[in-house]
């Protein structure tokens, strides 16, 4: 565990967010080493129904995980105030909500997948694959939970190493089921559902016996759990807007594939294809992100926020050296890194035009991610939500509707960066305005 109250702002910033960052690195090659298994082993059917899936899955999820996240804010709140029984009891909290949580979002998952992807204009050829991916994927929903809580409760604690051990583990497991599930035994999309959850459960199960060891204060046992009220209504309050962000941002995800859709197989794994690639540059902002969160959360709670301004900005201006060298190497090479997932040609060029419209924009992406990690420590989160909204239904989705009907498939990818341009601006805007100062969770 880390104090993040003083010390340089920059040199903890950063070394906080390598191992988040490789943390990041490992977690997204769970996605791409699916993708690529899939595409060359099973072809564009698989990697469009996994890539129609995620979406799905996200907006399952989403609103649990922004919940969890404001008591990640609070967690590290009150560790920054040295209230350690009241940390105690909000990883208590966290763990029970996400488990009673997980089971019911499995239940609809399984239960509607079929009818979800019907509604979202999936090609018929897709379906099939697309459901048997995501029935399984929710089977293990309960230990994505726990695996997923477990990591952000010790990112609030600013231990960031132990998480990227977990998540190491996870993903060399997963590496090696997709080997034999896809390519050995040809399960196709089903052996890459089952390798992730049998990795992730693995990676939660082995962290909580080492936690049980080694830390107090994230000992758990479900017989000694205790679920705070008080503590929950704070986490509601300051998760509940990021929660609506979330699943504003995951339905939104939907629509454009349903946007997407309408322009066939090719187009869709191709832009499967794309959200990958996107996702190797965007995790040095989540990154960078999840680093700034507990950074602002602890000195809020020590009530040091000349701390906050310069950490802010070291985080902004190291996001943004590293995006711009991902996206230099992304506009220069951009056949070769689509032919990492797929060798079918048309789907090469449509990946390849995605890029190039979609890449340069990254920059704009980071410094909004930046902005909003800051905005999330504050426990400032309802603001953001509102940005989410305005940036992406009704900005990103109507630019990407109405240029496709007048460019065709490469308007839908002009949406991206014009609903990215706002969304930055109007949390840049905001944060400046210094209106988060006030909304602390200790006063």
């Amino acid at each position: 565990m880390k104090d993040f109250t003083k010390g340089s702002e920059a040199k903890q910033i950063f070394y906080f967010a390598i191992p988040i960052l490789l943390s990041t690195i490992f977690q997204q090659l769970y996605n791409i080493v699916d993708s690529i298994f899939i595409g060359q082993y099973v072809g564009k059917e698989g990697l469009a129904a996994v890539g129609a899936s995620f979406p799905v899955i996200f907006a399952l999820i989403s609103f649990v995980i922004g919940i969890g996240s404001g008591s990640t804010v609070v967690i590290s709140q009150y560790f920054g105030a040295k209230d350690n029984d009241s940390v105690k009891k909000a990883i208590d909290t966290l763990y029970i909500f996400m488990f009673f949580a997980s089971i019911i979002l499995s239940i609809l998952g399984i239960l509607f997948a079929e009818e979800i992807f019907v509604l979202t204009n999936l090609p018929e050829e897709v379906i099939p694959h697309a459901v048997t991916y995501l029935q399984i994927y929710m089977l293990g929903n309960i230990m994505f939970f726990g695996f997923a809580g477990t990591n952000a409760i010790l990112r609030g604690l600013g231990d960031s190493k132990t998480p990227l051990y977990f998540t190491i583990i996870a993903t060399f497991i997963n590496i090696l089921l997709d080997w034999v599930f896809i390519k050995e035994m040809g399960w196709g999309v089903a052996g890459a559902a089952w390798g992730t959850i049998i990795a992730q459960g693995g990676a939660f199960i082995t962290g909580i016996i080492y936690l049980n060891k080694t830390h107090t204060l994230l000992s758990l046992h479900p017989k000694r759990l205790r679920f705070d009220k008080k503590i929950f209504k704070q986490s509601v309050k300051i998760g509940l807007p990021t929660g609506f962000q979330q699943t504003f941002v995951a339905f939104g995800m939907i629509a454009l594939f349903g946007i997407v859709n309408q322009f066939g197989t090719n187009t869709i794994a191709a832009y499967s294809v794309g959200m990958r690639i996107d996702s190797l540059s965007a995790m040095l902002a989540m990154a960078f992100a999840a680093a700034v969160a507990p950074f602002v959360g602890q000195n809020i709670g020590a009530k040091k926020l000349h701390r906050v301004k310069w950490g802010f900005v070291a985080a902004l201006v190291m996001s943004s050296v590293l995006t711009i060298i991902i996206t230099l190497a992304y506009v220069v090479f951009p056949r070769q890194v689509v032919q990492a997932f797929t060798s079918d040609v048309e789907v090469i060029e449509i990946g390849v035009e995605y890029i190039q419209v979609v890449a340069p924009f990254y920059i704009i992406f980071s410094i909004m991610m930046i902005v909003n990690g800051a905005l999330r420590g504050t426990g400032d989160t309802i603001i953001p939500m509102f940005i989410t909204l305005i940036a992406l239904w009704f900005i990103r989705i109507p630019a990407s509707y109405f240029m496709a009907e007048y460019f065709g498939r490469i308007g839908v990818w002009w949406g991206i960066p014009i609903g990215w341009s706002i969304g930055m601006s109007l949390a840049f805007i905001y944060f400046l305005s210094g209106r988060w100062k006030k909304k602390a969770v200790i006063h």
